[in-house]
């Protein structure tokens, strides 16, 4: 079917040159397409290119039509592939109805692919889909799950179809949840936990905060797809914490994502548009 498909494509841009050549010569030849009929009764494949071209070469679309079926069944492939006569119907949709041979090759279409069946020849389309992007802030959950599938989905799909394709993750680095988690993990590295009277209200309970302090404190190294950073040891280094804590959470999201089977080729960073200055550039502008 796929190979018939094709086929038919290019007989359809024949024929279009044939009935319109003015228009080929101008660049103004509408591209060859097939839709699908409203209803499966009209047939297989719809052509709406006489309606197309009826207005700019200021004919009738029906009388546009009928020569353009002329033309396409002097075509090979339309002898090969589609059931004769050709249809028009209303004010000039042409309809084609396939050959049962047409349908049954893509049986023949899927073995000789195998896995490549579908997928299209590379082009210079680029696609940059953006997913899963989790603040390290916490372990992943299965919200995280979902939309890492959806994106590596996405991902696949586009490639298959020829598209060039960045995937990239976004995340804050930066901020007041950064600076929350810096400040939990501290809380923690002072020998404070969640219930403590000088426990901060707005600070992260979670058990891997503990982790987190454990780790900082044996001045270990931890290393994710986008950084590496290792511990001072100092409770009073803030932004040592910092930059551990984000580290620390980024290799553990790593490591599920690539259980998951999920990799990126791209991460983006909040606290990058403040450090190349775009954000300021960003409010000038509005200013």
């Amino acid at each position: 079917m796929i190979q018939a498909k094709r086929d038919l494509l290019s007989a359809l841009g024949d024929a279009l040159r044939q009935v319109a050549p003015e228009a080929a010569a101008a660049g103004t030849l509408p591209a060859p397409v097939f839709e699908a009929p409203k209803q499966a009764a009209h047939g297989d494949l719809a052509v709406t290119a006489a309606m197309q071209l009826a207005k700019p070469l200021k004919k009738n679309p029906r009388e546009l039509a009928t020569a353009l079926v002329a033309a396409l069944e002097a075509q090979p492939a339309v002898q090969q592939w589609v059931m004769l006569p050709i249809e028009i119907a209303g004010p000039g949709f042409i309809n084609l109805r396939l050959q049962p041979a047409a349908k049954q090759s893509v049986v023949a279409d899927v073995f000789q692919a195998g896995d490549q069946f579908g997928w299209q020849p590379a082009n210079a389309h680029k696609v940059l889909v953006e997913f899963v992007s989790a603040n390290p802030t916490g372990p992943l959950h299965v919200g995280h799950g979902r939309q890492g599938a959806l994106g590596d989905a996405l991902c696949n799909l586009f490639e298959t179809q020829g598209q060039q394709v960045t995937r990239e993750f976004y995340y804050n680095d930066a901020g007041v949840q950064i600076a929350t988690l810096a400040a939990s993990t501290q809380a923690r590295l002072k020998g404070l936990k969640p219930g403590d009277a000088e426990w901060p209200e707005s600070a992260y309970n979670g058990d891997y905060i503990a982790d987190i302090a454990a780790d900082f404190l044996a001045k270990k190294t931890v290393k994710a797809d986008d950084r590496e950073f290792t511990a001072s040891g100092d409770i009073n280094d803030l932004d040592g914490i910092r930059q551990f804590a984000v580290a620390y959470l980024r290799h553990e999201q790593d490591l599920d994502l690539k259980a998951f089977g999920v990799r990126f080729d791209n991460y983006y960073l909040e606290s990058s548009l403040y450090s190349s200055g775009r954000v300021e550039a960003a409010v000038q502008k509005l200013k």
